[in-house]
């Protein structure tokens, strides 16, 4: 059987049937109780949802891999045309990403066994998508595989941080690999939905096909965020990151984006996109010119912004497309797409402004949960219930 026929002929519970439907539920709700957990911690609640290195870790390595699950989960056997991981596979899978939330949460009482439990879920991830994009022969996505590995390595590496002193080298490392997967996959999907989009309304200018502009603004962010991650404060390589956002927000003029703002389920990706050119120019400014742009400035824009952006964006599409619902963003939809822009916007002042940071920083999560638990509440009906 294809691919679309093996899913019509499940038959077990709905939110098992699609990768994308367990991974963005529950992805969305855990990062929307994770942001005011971390914001209750800084102001006296329990110790471990106060810190900065659980704050960290449940951005990067519990929020973000269940959405690259979700998606990828849901791509990766349309793009070999093998067997979808759905029913039990699925629900083992997904309940490796649920035992790693709970044991960073009881750390302090189990220990060492935390960091061990919360391992498996990305090592097993990321061995999928090795077996189906090998076995399939989709030697175009293996970009996609060394990236989800990155992500695991890079979980091993923040575990494994202070008893090495590596010196934050696992969270640099989640970074370089989730904006180069954001390099990849926007620059595939956004100027194809774009293109399709335009042709269906006869459009005289198309977004521009795939080039050497491409090639050079792909290369450029890997090459920029590896050395980053090497030497995190090298000015030389701020120099670099700077040249590889100028580089994607180039790109992304050649996608006919301001031809797409009367969708915005189609512009808020082009968002998304510009995003990433942002972070990365604002973080190479912040280590060539240390005294004037924060750090945290460069990182918020990258991760508040670029993948909370793309990712809320991704979510909203995929969900609406797999679930036999129209592809255009309604009006709740349309304020969750600026509830996040805001949590971005606001954290990125928060690092700019120290002295007003704390109540931004609050402002910041609450924007952010009503980005996320919004989609969670709008979307969920959808994601249980089986596809029209």
């Amino acid at each position: 059987m294809s691919t679309a026929q093996q899913r019509r002929a499940y038959t077990g519970p709905a939110i098992l049937s699609h990768g994308f439907r367990p991974f963005f539920f529950f992805g969305a709700a855990w990062s929307a109780l994770a942001t005011p957990l971390w914001i209750w911690g800084l102001m006296g609640g329990p110790s471990v949802v106060g810190s900065l290195d659980w704050h960290v870790h449940e951005m990067l390595f519990g929020f973000l891999p269940a959405i690259v699950a979700g998606f990828l989960t849901t791509a990766v056997p349309n793009w070999t045309g093998r067997m979808p991981v759905i029913g039990a596979p699925l629900g083992a899978l997904w309940s490796l990403w649920l035992l790693g939330r709970a044991a960073m949460l009881l750390q302090p009482m189990i220990g060492v066994l935390a960091p061990l439990v919360d391992s498996l879920f990305l090592l097993t991830f990321s061995a999928v998508v090795w077996r189906e994009v090998t076995a399939g022969r989709n030697w175009r996505n293996l970009p996609v595989c060394l990236m989800t590995s990155l992500l695991a390595l890079a979980n091993i590496a923040f575990h494994l941080d202070a008893a090495l002193g590596l010196g934050g080298l696992g969270a640099r490392l989640a970074m370089a690999a989730v904006s180069i997967l954001l390099a990849l996959i926007g620059g595939r999907i956004t100027p194809s939905f774009t293109t399709n989009w335009l042709r269906q309304r006869k459009a005289a200018v198309l977004p521009k096909t795939f080039s050497t502009v491409d090639r050079l603004a792909l290369t450029a962010t890997a090459l920029a965020m590896v050395a980053w991650t090497l030497a995190p404060r090298s000015p030389p390589v701020g120099v670099t990151l700077m040249i590889a956002g100028a580089l994607c927000l180039y790109r992304l003029t050649r996608w006919c984006g301001l031809q797409t703002l009367t969708e915005p389920l189609l512009s808020i990706l082009h968002l998304g996109h510009a995003w990433l050119g942002f972070g990365l120019g604002l973080l190479g400014a912040s280590l060539v010119w240390p005294k004037t742009v924060p750090g945290p400035a460069g990182v918020h824009a990258l991760t508040a912004g670029a993948v909370g952006v793309t990712c809320l964006a991704v979510m909203s599409r995929a969900s609406l497309g797999h679930c036999g619902r129209a592809l255009t963003a309604d009006r709740t939809t349309v304020a969750l797409f600026v509830a996040i822009n805001l949590a971005a916007v606001t954290r990125i002042i928060a690092a700019l402004t120290p002295a007003y940071a704390p109540p931004l920083w609050a402002a910041a999560a609450l924007f952010w949960s009503l980005a996320y638990g919004g989609f969670a509440l709008a979307y969920g009906p959808l994601l249980w219930r089986r596809r029209l």
